[in-house]
């Protein structure tokens, strides 16, 4: 027993940048005719012509610069393998008698010899039966990174399941005129193979009865291999079964876009293929696009459970956000859209604050899934909602125009002076986010938006920071801080003089519970008295 080591395997690329053949040459004007088993006994051993066993009517021949793909399927399928010469040795290996197959094969099935069992003895081989057809048919491959392989079938197997193997054979029969009654071998040769294996795995599905069940030992990523392969030499019954298996299972990522990339090199053209392509890309849509967004959005703002509304608003931002994988066209989301849940959500809150002053007749009802929960937990849950959606249109640059919208609720803010202060502050949680989108430049507002949220939310502010501290619900007061501070320096030079003054008097009669503007008050009094001493000497000139 001949044996070989074998190699690791490796798998080919994920998106193959061509087919598997680029032509497949006409055979040979001279055919070379198969020996016979008496006088193959009587031919010498020599390494650059080894022997036929007399016991196969087939052989597959391994080149000795045979690529790990190619090697690595070594112990093919019944009808393809009847020995195996080993690169560097001589004697090739035999195969002992087997059951004769009732197909046109040129070999019975056979079983390879993994190292470590007890009958391979550490070594590759096989074990064969006497050939119930001749092998008629000897494919030359080549492969793109080199290595070659060579297959020897019957062909009336192969130019019945191949129309461009069936075309080769019939012209190649048309020539041919054997006078002395032996067959004659057809030569085909296939040059910049992909995958050596992969072609041969292919050609032995031919010989297989039930394609599918051998798919499913196989797996989805080879699967897609020998599907390109089929689709290139017209093996029928092999893409139908490969379609098949690939349109029943689930894929991974990696191997959906492989499927992608090969669908756009071929038309596979019946109802498996096109279950398969509804799949890979979205062919009709129930509804237009646009309201995607917007349904998700909505019914994120409209949920009842507090876990489920946290997990599926981190879902879908990050569905939605500028840098996400699966962005690939955002004209669906639009501003309009957003913008109207934001209104909708400080109706909501206008509603609420009038209920907790005891409004008869406030603006809405509340659901009735909602309106045996606690009040300052439904209003904490509207401001939840406006700040997820301002984090949306932070990140399309598209709130501006909610900074106009929040400086203008009035009544809001007239609900805010005589609600209670831990309802109230929940208000300023909003101010709050748009302080620090302005103060850290996420945010790009003209100078009389800035003024109209300030002259707006300021002073409740400096009402609620103090609760603001206490509950912060991720709210980080320092980063707060110096976004406003930062964020005032911008404004106007009288607008800032009134801002700092009113911060000044608010920290001096609350210290801690008022936010702390020190360093942008002593940048503004800087600049200010700098202004003062340059405005002083151009009056005295």
């Amino acid at each position: 027993m001949v044996r070989r080591r074998s190699k690791p395997r490796q798998r080919s690329s994920p998106a193959a940048a061509s087919s598997w053949c680029c032509s497949f040459t006409p055979p040979s004007s001279s055919p070379e005719p198969i020996p016979r088993a008496s006088s193959m006994k009587k031919q010498p051993v020599n390494a650059k012509a080894p022997r036929h066993s007399s016991s196969s009517a087939a052989a597959v021949a391994a080149d000795a610069t045979a690529s790990p793909a190619s090697a690595k399927s070594g112990g093919g399928g019944p009808g393809l393998v009847g020995r195996i010469l080993s690169p560097g040795r001589v004697s090739p290996i035999d195969h002992n008698p087997g059951p004769k197959s009732g197909r046109d094969m040129c070999t019975a099935p056979q079983r390879d010899l993994v190292p470590g069992s007890p009958s391979g003895g550490g070594g590759l081989g096989a074990e064969s039966g006497e050939a119930s057809g001749g092998c008629d048919v000897r494919l030359s491959l080549r492969g793109r990174k080199g290595g070659s392989l060579a297959l020897e079938v019957d062909s009336r197997v192969l130019g019945a399941n191949s129309e461009v193997f069936a075309k080769v054979i019939e012209e190649h029969m048309k020539g041919v005129s054997s006078s002395d009654g032996s067959k004659r071998v057809c030569g085909i040769e296939a040059g910049e193979v992909e995958n050596l294996g992969v072609f041969r795995e292919t050609i032995e599905l031919m010989f297989e009865e039930d394609i599918e069940k051998k798919l499913v030992n196989i797996g989805v990523f080879r699967c897609i291999d020998m599907l390109e392969v089929a689709a290139s030499i017209k093996f029928n019954r092999g893409i139908l079964s490969c379609l098949r298996y690939l349109e029943a299972v689930p894929w991974t990522e990696e191997e959906e876009e492989k499927l992608r990339s090969l669908f756009s090199r071929f038309d596979f053209d019946n109802t498996t293929a096109r279950d398969i392509l509804s799949r890979l890309y979205t062919l009709e849509s129930p509804r237009p696009e646009v309201n995607l967004a917007r349904q998700l959005v909505a019914s994120i703002t409209e949920c009842s459970s507090a876990n489920a509304s946290n997990e599926l608003k981190s879902l879908v931002k990050g569905l939605l956000c500028r840098s996400s994988v699966y962005e690939k066209d955002h004209a669906n989301l639009t501003k309009d859209d957003l913008y109207d849940i934001c209104i909708a959500c400080i109706d909501e809150l206008i509603s609420l604050f009038e209920e907790a002053n005891g409004d008869s007749s406030p603006r809405g009802k509340s659901p009735k899934n909602e309106a045996n929960r606690p009040l300052i937990e439904r209003i904490s849950r509207k401001v939840d909602n406006i700040n997820w959606v301002l984090e949306i249109l932070f990140d399309w640059r598209m709130a501006e125009e909610f900074v106009d919208i929040w400086s203008a609720q009035n009544r809001l803010l007239e609900l805010h002076q005589t609600a209670s202060p831990m309802l109230r502050y929940e208000l300023s949680r909003v101010s709050a986010n748009l302080y620090i989108a302005m103060g850290t430049r996420r945010l790009h507002c003209d100078a009389e938006a800035r003024l109209g949220i300030f002259m707006s939310w300021f002073r409740p502010m400096l009402l609620d920071f103090g609760w603001l501290q206490r509950c912060r619900k991720g709210l980080e007061t320092k980063v707060l801080e110096e976004a406003m501070g930062q964020t005032l320096l911008t404004l106007p030079p009288k607008q800032q003089y009134v801002h700092f003054m009113e911060w000044f008097r608010s920290f001096s009669k609350h210290g801690s519970e008022c936010p702390n503007l020190s360093k942008p008050f002593q940048i503004w009094w800087r600049r200010s008295f700098h202004r003062g001493s340059e405005t002083d000497v151009v009056e005295t000139r």
